[in-house]
């Protein structure tokens, strides 16, 4: 039998769809995370545009991955934040894998410093109606979720400039403090 190429596009959607909403976080892998968790952007290490750290102390393991020209697997404990208000933070292996253990995260931020608003895995939309995972499931497998412009993920309808300038804005860094454009090659 013979389907037409849309029947299968839907059929795989449908699969994948069922497949990530069925699988259940493992909490015993999950790092803590809470509303103190995250803060100025410039306490972060920019890189090519997006700005890195790690919750468990091994900053040097994530920056060998998010510099690596080949891509890798991102550590535990590693955060990704290309705008104050979206990050995404990798648990320990097992969390989640249709997620390849990555939690995606909306902050509310401000001066006072930063509140998770949603937070998740497969299900989290952000205040633009967008599914996080949806997004960065379009990586490349070598870039183990994370979209930059050339690892096949959609590209974003905001320019490189206006990213910066969000970025700058971050409300919970002192002015002294704001944060450098992460500059990209």
């Amino acid at each position: 039998m013979h389907l037409p190429r849309h029947s299968l596009f839907a059929s795989a959607a449908l699969l994948f769809s069922l497949t990530c909403t069925a699988w259940a976080a493992d909490d015993t892998k999950q790092i803590p995370i809470d509303d103190t968790t995250f803060k100025c952007l410039q306490e972060m290490t920019p890189v090519r545009g997006f700005f890195v750290g790690n919750l468990l102390g091994k900053i040097d393991d994530t920056l060998k991955v998010a510099k690596s020209p080949a891509g890798g697997v991102y550590p535990p404990g590693s955060v990704v934040q290309l705008v104050p208000t979206e990050v995404m933070v990798k648990h320990k292996q097992g969390w989640n894998p249709p997620t390849k253990d990555w939690e995606f995260l909306e902050l509310k931020v401000s001066a006072e410093g930063s509140k998770i608003n949603v937070r998740g895995a497969t299900e989290v939309v952000n205040r633009f109606g967008g599914n996080c995972f949806g997004c960065h499931v379009a990586a490349k497998p070598e870039w183990d979720l994370i979209c930059e412009k050339d690892h096949g993920c959609a590209p974003l309808p905001i320019t490189t400039a206006v990213i910066t300038g969000i970025q700058k804005a971050d409300p919970r860094c002192k002015v002294a403090d704001a944060p450098k454009a992460a500059t990209t090659p």
